[in-house]
Order: structure tokens, then sequence, then C-alpha cells
């Protein structure tokens, strides 16, 4: 039974689909107007981790992850501020759907480093104008939208729900925190459904509408594409409402709830009638070396930077995964160091493990399964990684006692490695192929262990050197031979 802590409700609840063993999913992705800094990978890297987990528990899941290729306005609620894509396409000298194309690829390549399981869709906002348009003349109609002067915004007090997600009461906010006065609205808080580029006349991006020339506001993106990927809402030729099916999750950062995710709420549940979707989840803040990340403090990382400083991806994907997701993840340099050496510590149990040839029958089919059992356990409530982590290392070190106490079989063998296994369908770290070592290596590693035999440490030394520079460590044991591993 997996459980996970909705924040519509406050509390955590058993997952049940809607329709029987699927998980339709909606993940808030980048706006690709920049490199996406690991702080935004933290909300990303979560949608992989819940992926994987309903496919460990045998889930068909259909995920949507988009791509926010329009370009917004700083306030998103009013028409004063600079627009970040155009702004940044400016200063790159590159038309707006260049710059989104360069990015886009950017974060494409970069969850692919980082061995994100591959989304059923990552639509784009720009190519799903269309069924934003639809949705807004449906909000019009039922009375929760009204246009002035070519912009369109949804009317707050027509849906009485608002603020349920976060506790947000617009009543108690002062005027004016939220959106700068505009005299089009009939109240403050009113959102923008659709920009016209009469009073914007900067803005390049722009599509045709019943209320002239414009773009879409932010929140409306994701109730169209999720709409689309997810419901049959968009199916048939002639678009409709009725046809609309709750979804199971939906994902993002917890700076995502409020007004993002409340509007979407409202404007996918005014159009339909129906629930948007049954459980909502929301990612802790990532802080860099216990402050804020910030491009003043010049704590900015991206992840191909830390790649380039040697930090595997693999040591940045278990870092990211290694704190609860509702629990604030202090990023570090240490953590990295730290998250390298754990796997390498659960690596050599593996390698280990794929060294056993000896034959017969195995005792620890039991042990196996508990720790086996312990582990999705821990995952299935609330995506317990920390819990999981330390099940995983009570297991190495039950292993590694078994290992120095007696031999163990090739069918004890290969029940470890199918917990590791389990393991690597969450955290993929690790590799279960045998490692061969060249002959030119293997040489290298004999000259050095005569020359530790004969004294000559600064030979030895040297030959440690040239094997580290060609990609492999040498770990010596107590009796005087060695292990080595290709790093």
């Amino acid at each position: 039974m997996i459980k996970l802590f909705n924040t519509l409700t406050k509390k955590k609840e058993e997952f049940k689909p809607i329709v029987e063993n699927t998980v339709r999913m909606y993940n808030c992705g980048p706006t690709v107007y920049n490199y996406a800094s690991v702080g935004n990978y933290r909300s990303f890297i979560f949608a992989d981790l819940l992926r994987r987990l309903f496919e460990l528990e045998d889930y068909k899941v259909i995920q949507v992850m988009n791509i926010t290729d329009v370009g917004h306005l700083t306030g998103d609620e009013d028409e004063t501020g600079e627009d970040k894509i155009q702004k940044q396409a400016t200063k790159e000298k590159l038309n707006p759907l260049e710059l989104t194309r360069k990015y886009t690829e950017a974060f494409l390549k970069d969850i692919k480093s980082l061995k994100f399981e591959k989304a059923e869709f990552y639509p784009k906002a720009t190519e799903h104008i269309e069924e934003m348009i639809e949705i807004i003349k449906e909000l019009i109609k039922k009375g929760y939208a009204y246009e002035a002067e070519g912009n369109v915004y949804f009317e707050i007090a027509k849906f009485k729900d608002y603020g349920k997600l976060s506790g947000m009461k617009i009543n108690e906010l002062e005027q004016g925190e939220r959106a700068i006065h505009d005299p089009n609205k009939k109240s403050q808080f009113d959102f923008a459904l659709w920009f016209s580029n009469s009073k914007h006349k900067n803005h390049i991006m722009k599509w045709s509408s019943p209320w002239g020339e414009g773009y879409p506001g932010w929140h409306i993106e994701c109730s169209a594409m999720s709409m689309k990927y997810l419901t049959e809402v968009f199916k048939t030729e002639t678009t409709d409402f009725s046809k609309f099916q709750t979804i199971d999750i939906h994902t993002g950062g917890e700076d995502n709830k409020f007004p993002h995710h409340e509007s979407e709420i409202a404007q996918t549940e005014g159009a339909t009638g129906k629930t948007f979707s049954n459980i909502w989840m929301h990612v802790k803040h990532l802080i860099i070396n216990g402050e804020k990340m910030s491009k003043s403090v010049g704590n900015v990382y991206l992840i191909n930077d830390l790649i380039k400083q040697n930090y595997s991806a693999e040591a940045i994907r278990y870092q990211l995964l290694s704190t609860h997701y509702r629990q604030t993840l202090n990023f570090t340099f240490e953590g990295l160091s730290a998250a390298q050496a754990n796997i390498d510590r659960i690596q050599e149990v593996v390698d280990n493990l794929l060294d056993v040839i000896v034959e017969g029958e195995s005792i620890y089919q039991e042990l196996s399964d508990k720790y086996r059992d312990e582990f999705r356990d821990a995952l299935c409530d609330d995506l317990n990684v920390s819990e999981a982590l330390g099940v995983t290392f009570n297991f190495i070190s039950e292993v590694n006692k078994i290992r120095i106490k007696e031999d163990i079989t090739a069918v004890d063998a290969g029940l470890f490695l199918n917990y590791f296994m389990d393991f690597n369908k969450i955290f993929d770290i690790l590799r279960f192929e045998k490692q061969t070592i060249p002959d030119e290596i293997t040489e290298i590693a004999e000259q050095r262990r005569n020359a530790k035999e004969t004294k000559d440490f600064g030979t030895s030394d040297k030959l440690r050197e040239e094997l580290k520079a060609k990609g492999y460590t040498i770990k010596d044991n107590t009796d005087g031979s060695y292990k080595l591993k290709r790093n």
C-alpha cells in the first residue's frame, strides 16, 4: 500500500488510482529562458522518484512534464514587468523560439545525465495555444472569466473554493501585495488568462484570439496541457469538457502552491465542474551550504558545471534524492563527496556478489525477503528515502558479516543482488556488469605490487597515480593482494 502526503488535505493518504493499476501524473516542468540550476532539479528529480516507486509497485505510469516556452512578465499577473524569455533572448541576440529551443535541449540533456526515466509527454506551451483559448472561452461562457480591453481575467470571487490548496484567503491579503493596480480588473486579485498585446506592444510572442492578438497567462498553460494528455477533453474534433477525468497526482515545488497551482485548480474545475487532481504534492526548497540559492551570492550551480568539476551524475542524483522531499535539502560539495563514498560502498558489495561462483543452495531467502520488504515499505510511506537508505546500509552490514564468516553460494549472491536491483530501480546509481580489467592496467598494478614488496614506495606512489590517471583506483588488502576498480 502506497501512502502519500496530500497538500490538499494536509495528511497522508492511501493512494487509490482512478483507473485501475494506472497512475496519471502531471509535473510542473522548467521555464526555459536559461539553464536550470541544481535547485530546480530537486522538484524534477522528485517526479522521477515518484514515477519509479509506482513502477516498482507494478503500476502503469502516464507522466506529463510541461515545458514553459512562452514568455511571461516578471510579475506574471500584471503588464508592468519585463518578460523573462524576451529579456534573455535580447541579451543573447536570439529570437525567443531559438532561445527556448536552446534551453529545452539543455534541460533534456541534463535529465538524461541524471538518469531520469523518460516521461510519456514533454509538451511545450507554444504548441497548445488553441487548447488554452478553448478553456478560456468555456470559462467566459460559464461566468468565471471576463474580457476587458483584450485582456481576459479569471474572477476569483466566482470560485468559492479559491485558496483551498494553499490556505491563502484573498480577503486577508493587503491590496497590492500580489498585483499592481490594473483598472481593467474587477478585483486586483483576479488573475490573467490572456494578455493583450495592445498594452504591451514589445512582447514578441503573440497569437490571434477571439479577444485580439496576445499571449496566454502562465496558469492556463498547465491546465491545457494536463487536459490534453491525461484526459479525453481534446480527443475529438469538438472540445468536450464533460469528458474531463480527474487526474491522480499533480506535483511541483512549494513555490508553485500559490498562486500557480491555486489558479490551475480554479481554471480547471471552473471549466469542467470536476475535481482537478486527487493528490497534490509539493517539494521543499533546496539551499546551498546553508544559504538560499542566489546569483548575487554566487551559489547557483548547474548540473553540467558540477560534472565538469569531476562530480559524477550519480553523486548529484544521490544527494538530490537523499533527503525527504518535504524537508529542506542542504546541497553541499561535502555532501557530493559523501554521496560518492556511499555509492562506492554499495557498489563494492554488488561487485563482490557478482564475483561469487560457489555452487550450492541458499539459506538466506527469508533474510533477503525481509530487507526487500523493509526497503519497499519505507518508500511506500510517502517516499521515505532516508529510511530506505538506512535499510540498505543495514543490509550491506548483514551481507558483509555473512561473507566474512562463511563462503556464500551463487544462489545466495543472486538473492542479495535482487535487493540491489530493487534499490537501483529507484536510485539508478549502480552497475551490474562484471568489470573487465585490461591487461595494460593489470600489468601496472603488478609492477606497483612488486615495488611495494621491495619497499620502493616512490615508484609505488607514482604507479598508483598512473592508474588513477587511466581511470582506475587500486585498494590494498592486508594480505598483500589488491583490488582494482574502474572509476
